[in-house]
């Protein structure tokens, strides 16, 4: 397995470029060589690349814009994830696909295991649960990793924007009514790649195969993060602003999104022997990059 490269789909996105630095092992994908949109591509690039073995950290994750694009978010959340996992169940090696929390409603009152029913709230949720589905139906090696509330150095997400919003605003109010485990993208990435290293030593084992949950340790409210954020620029001398929480009711958007989406990572660390580290020591890393000048 070693001989031939990971391909890794998702371009610039922030898990595949997370991926990126494991170097000559990986070969990452995106846009317009590899397009979703253009399934024709897909096949193209698979046979290319000749992979020993495939991540899918491609999706649609404008969770928003989803409401009015359905038909966008399925292709991609879920016809091209299935056509990739007809590929790799045809060359006989294993996919691992990378979803999310939002496949549940939010209702439980506690973090969810792998069984528990998904009832997601907004097309975004719907057409990643319906990717979940016809992954795991295609490809007999598939790993589904849903994950949560990612971030990263790089790219478009949550401590990015709050520290960008912390430079020309004294304060800021944030949704505090919504639970759920931020996850950095390089301890994702760490993690795909040690379950990408088990198997090519081992060789596949049915046991891994399903669906696991991989987020940070521990949980936060979107306002307690923006004020751990807040918290590591401060030490680093950044501006502060005051955060204020409100609740979701007085911040409406377009999707719902689950009001607890904490997910319970037992089944990782039991099955690959894996956990993520605890979301504040990854945020303040992540913190310190940025602000060291981290490329956007």
């Amino acid at each position: 397995m070693t001989a031939r490269p990971i391909l890794v789909t998702g371009g610039s996105g922030q898990v595949a470029s997370a991926l990126a630095v494991a170097g000559d092992t990986v070969r990452v994908v995106g846009r317009p060589e590899f397009d979703f949109d253009r399934p024709e591509t897909i096949a193209t690039m698979f046979h290319a690349a000749e992979p020993a073995l495939v991540v899918n950290a491609a999706a649609y994750t404008a969770v928003d814009a989803a409401e009015k694009d359905a038909a966008a978010a399925y292709r991609a959340n879920r016809d091209g994830p299935a056509a990739l996992a007809l590929l790799c169940a045809g060359a006989g090696i294993p996919l691992i696909h990378i979803s999310t929390d939002y496949v549940f409603d939010g209702t439980k009152g506690a973090p969810y295991v792998e069984t528990d029913a998904v009832a997601p709230r907004c097309v975004y949720g719907a057409s990643k649960l319906a990717g979940e589905q016809a992954v795991l139906a295609a490809c007999p090696c598939a790993v589904v990793l849903r994950t949560s509330w990612v971030y990263a150095a790089g790219g478009r997400n949550f401590v990015r924007t709050m520290l960008a919003l912390g430079r020309t605003r004294e304060h800021l109010t944030v949704v505090a009514d919504q639970k759920g485990c931020p996850t950095a993208a390089a301890d994702l990435a760490a993690a795909i790649l040690a379950i990408a290293g088990r198997i090519a030593a081992s060789g596949w084992d049915d046991r891994f195969g399903g669906l696991f949950h991989a987020a940070g340790e521990g949980w936060t409210s979107w306002h307690g993060l923006a004020t751990a954020i807040f918290e590591e620029a401060g030490r680093r001398g950044a501006a502060v602003p005051r955060v204020d929480p409100i609740t979701t009711a007085e911040w409406p958007t377009p999707a719902h999104r689950p009001a607890d989406s904490r997910l319970d990572c037992a089944r990782l660390a039991a099955v690959w022997g894996i956990r993520l580290p605890h979301w504040r020591s990854s945020v303040s890393s992540t913190v310190a990059a940025i602000l060291a000048g981290a490329p956007p």
